[in-house]
């Protein structure tokens, strides 16, 4: 959580809370995508010995731990053999085999339950003194399948010398009921090989495994839109459902407003009684604004002691009440335990259209409230532009995004994709550049998002689209027939107006054929079957559609094999260092190996390396789009690029 610039009233140690808070937030965010990476590396891998490697691997980075071995049960449920491991000495142990009544492994499968240090308290002092000799610093959690205990997940000494807590057990646990579902089905498919099985029992089993990889998925959605400690929405699905708000506010000439509440020195209670304490008043709270919420309201927690009320078609007056009925929930003491524990909170009130026009702008501003009202102990205080001089230069920034666009002042430079089989140009990516007359150059990620806050993004976008046509046709004329691609914002695409507007543009299919539109996956996760309605109606105009940036959101595989979409663009980040990241290969690969399963194309951008070139070829890839290739240049620098372009790369 950030401060806000210019107010000396926040406190170093105000300041350090919230950075802790911020960072516990990315780990939290950190882990659910280390989850989603797993699951999609060993999701598609039959391999049992690549699977054991790839899951040691993962829980090793997710635990922090010097050593993960994975000790599987054999056959004869007698012994277990160490299938798999990672880090130190784990190649000395690696399949060494065991009796089953011999060591910790033994005690899980007796018990069906995980062993960690807090399992001592609960042993007599005899079992005490025998197994903290024959633990130490362990943890080990059990692989459950689906027809019997496979073996277990075990941690061995944490890299920073201290102990395995709560925390490690719930995350190598959670880790674990996704993994033994893959391994269990790896298992199988071993077993089935093995046996030489006739095809079609083969089929069958592969058929049971995508059902229950499509089931992990929706798990793995879940962790990805809602908060697993309240169970409340997280923040990625409140900024999904405040957008939604402020698009029916803004067609219907409503507002709504947000109020986010910040617990006061909750640190201070984690540390007298301890974060498990902490963690039961977070869900004590959480029940106690769940029961005032009303059905049309969104109640969201965005991590730490941090939570977030949306109110629809509301007004100051209305908000304000409200606010105040949220800070009386909070007058009565929690009894956890034996502990009677007061909390007070701060609560920052921001209104749409009165204090921002988007998400960003309404957050933001919610939170410098909030800050205002811890600052003053106030209780609660609405935004007020006049005492916020972060805002200082916004109003210039935006006249002059208008007269630009009134001016077309914009220019589309154009970056070219080439196929990997053959080297040819088959496509055009559209990249808006702004020189602005006194400033000079003003990147994409500074007045994109400021044509956005502006409402000025829609405006721009079908500029593009008519600027894109009238290239195409020019393109055409010299006889290179290829698509353009342009990136269209979640802002415009959900607008209502879009589909009209876009069709009084593009006009009919033949000039329909000349576009792509690039759209973020993280869309799909909101207003799913209107969007699916919109998405249709664009490719009757002829027009393609493409995924862009993915892997950096939370898609859903039975979402994504059901809409209208052509290709996907893997998002540069992986791209670039694949050459030096075995961990950025293995998405790559499983991206392309899943667009491909369901008929999809696949592009990759960043491609700035003959190397990384020829590992994408060696892959599959489709499409590739960089540096290496061309940057992106005006048409005129492009037309040249078109007829000189050698295939030879």
């Amino acid at each position: 959580m950030t401060n806000q610039a210019g107010n000396p009233r926040v406190s170093t140690n105000q300041n350090t809370l919230f950075l802790n808070l911020e960072e516990n937030l990315q780990n939290k965010e950190a882990e659910i995508e280390l989850l989603q990476e797993t699951f999609t590396e060993i999701g598609s891998e039959l391999n049992l010995d690549t699977v054991f490697q790839i899951v040691a691997t993962r829980a090793r980075e997710l635990l922090g731990a010097e050593t993960i071995l994975i000790p599987i049960l054999d056959e004869n449920c007698e012994t277990y053999t160490y299938r798999g491991g990672a880090g130190k000495n784990a190649g000395e142990i690696i399949g060494e085999s065991l009796p089953l009544e011999f060591g910790v492994c033994g005690w899980v499968w007796r018990h069906k339950r995980p062993w960690w240090q807090g399992v001592l308290n609960e042993l007599s002092e005899e079992e005490r003194n025998l197994w903290e000799k024959e633990a130490g610093t362990m943890i080990l959690v059990p692989l459950q399948g689906k027809r019997h205990f496979l073996g277990g997940i075990a941690g061995i000494n944490k890299i920073n010398g201290e102990e395995f807590d709560r925390r490690d057990l719930t995350l190598l646990s959670m880790f674990a009921s996704i993994v033994a579902i893959v391994i269990e089905n790896a298992m199988a498919v071993k077993k089935i090989e093995e046996a030489h099985k006739i095809a079609e029992d083969y089929q069958l089993r592969l058929e049971i495994l995508n059902k229950q990889l499509l089931e992990s998925s929706r798990e793995l959605e879940f962790l990805s839109l809602y908060d697993t400690l309240t169970l409340l929405p997280n923040r990625t699905l409140f900024r999904d459902r405040l957008a939604q708000h402020i698009s029916l506010a803004k067609s219907e000439g409503s507002s709504c407003g947000i109020a986010l509440i910040d617990i006061n020195d909750f640190k201070q209670i984690n540390d007298a009684l301890g974060h498990d304490t902490g963690d039961r008043v977070l869900k004590e709270i959480a029940e106690r604004f769940k029961n005032s919420l009303h059905t049309y309201e969104t109640l969201a927690r965005l991590g730490g002691d941090e939570f977030i009320f949306l109110f629809p078609n509301t007004d100051k007056k209305s908000i304000v009440k409200k606010t105040k009925n949220i800070l009386k929930l909070l007058d009565k003491h929690f009894n956890i335990g034996k502990s009677e524990i007061a909390a007070g909170a701060s609560i920052g009130i921001a209104l749409y259209p009165d204090h921002g026009d988007d998400i960003g702008e309404l957050m933001r501003h919610a939170d410098w409230a909030m800050y205002r009202a811890k600052n003053n102990k106030q209780g609660y205080s609405i935004y007020d532009p006049e005492y916020d001089d972060t805002s200082l230069g916004k109003l210039t920034l935006q006249a002059d995004l208008r007269n630009t666009l009134e001016n077309q002042g914009f220019e589309l430079y154009y970056q070219p994709q080439i196929t990997l089989n053959d080297n040819q140009v088959i496509a055009i990516e559209a990249l808006g550049r702004w020189s602005h007359p006194l400033k000079g150059f003003i990147p994409p990620n500074i007045f994109i998002p400021a044509l956005e806050q502006a409402s000025l993004i829609d405006k721009y976008t079908y500029w593009a689209i008519e600027q894109a046509l009238t290239d195409a046709g020019e393109l055409k004329l010299l006889g290179h027939n290829i698509e353009i691609a342009i990136n269209i914002s979640t802002q415009t695409l959900i607008n209502r107006d879009f589909i009209t507007n876009v069709k009084r543009i593009v006009q009919d299919q033949e000039n329909g054929r000349h576009l792509v539109f690039e759209i973020t996956e993280n869309l799909f996760l909101s207003e799913y079957d209107r969007l699916s309605d919109t998405l249709q109606q664009l490719c009757d105009l002829g027009i393609s559609l493409s995924i862009d940036d993915f892997g950096t959101g939370y898609s859903s595989l039975s979402r994504l094999k059901k809409l209208p979409v052509s290709e996907l663009k893997i998002d540069q980040s992986f791209v670039k260092d694949m050459s030096n990241s075995t961990d950025d290969e293995a998405i790559v690969r499983s991206t392309i190996d899943l667009a491909h399963n369901l008929g999809i194309t696949v592009v990759a951008e960043g491609v700035e390396t003959k190397k990384v070139y020829l590992q994408l070829k060696k892959l599959g890839c489709d499409i590739a789009q960089g540096y290496l290739i061309s940057r992106p240049v005006p048409l005129n620098t492009l037309k040249d690029f078109l007829n000189n372009h050698n295939a030879n790369i």
